[in-house]
């Protein structure tokens, strides 16, 4: 049975159980019986049984994953609630029975409909409830469809994004992904906070949809994506449990992408090359890597680094040699004017040899002597294109026909089947990018895991609006300069700050004598 076949099933199944529930309620608000039965046209019905204005816009909210989970308690209370059944305890009893109460409502009570039924809170506590449930559906709106904020939690885009700044991702410039996950509370994503606890239900899982988007993702843009190799149910706790997690439940990354589908990708001493030619970073960004530096002794602190270059990368003595320092951050710049430092004897650049095998570093395979300073050269899928598949080269593309795409593969006998049928070739169905940090000493990215695929990309970030330093003291702590800035751009980012304090003065303003206006 397919996905479409089961939805069907499901969808016809609920509104045999809405019609049985609630038939005679129809009737009784002087509709027909019949028109209980209609999908849709149903809903639009109810809506105005209960008296819901704009009754379009209700029957939308009922069909957006988890907006749903908010809205139909609200239709079971106002169902029952129309018909004079306004006791705490019925509507309790609603909500808890999953709207099953109504069946009690429809056939063992005698009860009246209420015309021009008032929806305005009849106490303080019902009008402040009613309150809190709009701002939630209309947060969650914005947070699944339009922006989402997130927090940078490591180094790996350091002097671009650093450690505490808090940004707003844009999910209209790549278009906005709807909910695979139909079952969570809005706005939580993998887990509930302070309890490691999950917030979704695994089941019911809906099939991959995205909206258009104006803008596709470009070469070196920063981009938001769930983590592919995301297996811990709280990600900040290596000792979490660790579980198979929904799509969309995978936990954040952000990482630039700097290869496109169809791009031929290599990494060589740390440096980008697609197609051929060494990948050039905005001027904003700065590439950094793992340097040694090597004291003359008593005279150097590494201190000196982290105040005179704002480098938020830790460091830690070298081996057993107290005399040497490992820096997993530092640019090119940083390290030669640390040459001149009068208690350095020499500042080495790490960089691990070609040919030199790591198994760390995708595909985590034997045959391939990468490492995470000479990586590839290694083909991008894109989507509608076929590569052919042999044994040497399957381990490079498995996971992504297998995990990302669904496909059933194996190898067996020195043949590669899907589906039990060999094949020699295979058909991407969609887009792949390839994403690393700006730090290339010190980033989980595409070298440990692979590719990612365009339905793991949540957005774009396009703003900082807070920026937190937690070495800072009192009002250092907050990065002033970084207030409100963008993400892209050329030349040093510009902060915004100062207007959106005018703007918010003058909206405090404008407020203070409308309200003025309204009393008198």
């Amino acid at each position: 049975m397919t996905f479409t076949q089961a939805f069907l099933i499901f969808f016809l199944i609920v509104q045999v159980i809405h019609f049985l529930g609630t038939w005679k309620l129809y009737v009784k608000a002087g509709r027909k019986a019949w028109e209980a039965a209609v999908p849709i046209y149903n809903a639009f019905v109810l809506m105005r049984i209960i008296n819901r204005p704009k009754e379009w816009y209700w029957v939308i909210l009922l069909f957006i994953p988890i907006i749903q989970l908010i809205v139909f308690p609200v239709i079971w209370v106002e169902t029952i609630r129309a018909f004079g059944r306004t006791e705490r305890m019925e509507t309790i009893l609603v909500v808890v029975t999953l709207g099953l109460y109504i069946y009690y409502v429809n056939y063992m009570l005698d009860v009246e409909y209420v015309h021009e039924r008032s929806l305005k809170p009849r106490s303080s506590a019902g009008e402040w409830i009613a309150s809190i449930l709009f701002a939630v559906v209309a947060a969650t709106l914005v947070h699944t469809y339009v922006m989402q904020p997130f927090v940078i939690p490591s180094s790996s885009l350091e002097k671009t994004l650093l450690v505490g700044d808090f940004l707003f991702v844009s999910k209209v410039h790549y278009g906005p992904r709807t909910p695979m996950t139909s079952v969570a509370l809005p706005m939580v994503h993998d887990a509930i906070p302070f309890t490691g606890m999950k917030s979704y239900l695994k089941e019911p899982q809906l099939p991959y949809f995205r909206f258009p988007g104006f803008e596709s993702i470009e070469r070196n843009d920063i981009v938001v994506f769930n983590w592919p190799a995301d297996t811990l149910t709280v990600i900040t706790d290596p000792n979490s449990k660790v579980i198979h997690k929904p799509l969309d439940k995978r936990s954040n990354y952000v990482k630039r992408c700097v290869g496109l589908p169809g791009d031929q990708l290599e990494v060589r001493d740390g440096y980008v090359f697609t197609n051929g030619t060494q990948n050039v970073l905005p001027n904003r960004a700065k590439l950094q890597f793992k340097y040694i530096v090597y004291t003359k002794g008593q005279g150097f602190n590494p201190q000196y680094m982290h105040d005179r270059y704002d480098i938020t990368d830790s460091f830690g003595s070298y081996s057993d040699n107290p005399n040497v320092y490992i820096f997993p951050g530092l640019t090119e710049a940083t390290a030669e004017e640390l040459k001149n430092h009068p208690n350095v004897a020499r500042v080495q650049k790490y960089i691990e040899q070609a040919g030199q095998i790591d198994t760390s570093v995708f595909p985590h395979n034997d045959n391939y002597q990468w490492n995470n300073s000479n990586f590839g050269p290694i083909d991008i899928p894109a989507r509608g294109t076929t590569v052919q598949l042999t044994l040497e080269n399957i381990p490079l593309y498995k996971r992504a026909i297998s995990e990302y795409e669904g496909k059933n593969l194996t190898v067996e006998d020195n043949q590669i089947k899907i589906d039990d049928r060999v094949i020699t070739s295979y058909t991407f169905e969609q887009d792949y990018y390839w994403m690393m940090g700006d730090n290339r000493g010190n980033s989980q990215d595409s070298r440990s895991w692979g590719f990612v695929p365009f339905d793991h990309v949540l957005g774009k970030p396009v703003f900082v609006w807070m920026s937190w330093d937690t070495n800072g003291k009192g009002f250092n702590k907050i990065r002033w300069n970084r207030l409100f800035t963008t993400v892209s751009g050329d030349g040093a980012p510009v902060s915004y700050f100062k207007y959106f304090l005018i703007l918010l003065g003058g909206w405090f303003v404008f407020n203070y004598f409308r309200k003025k206006k309204k009393k008198a």
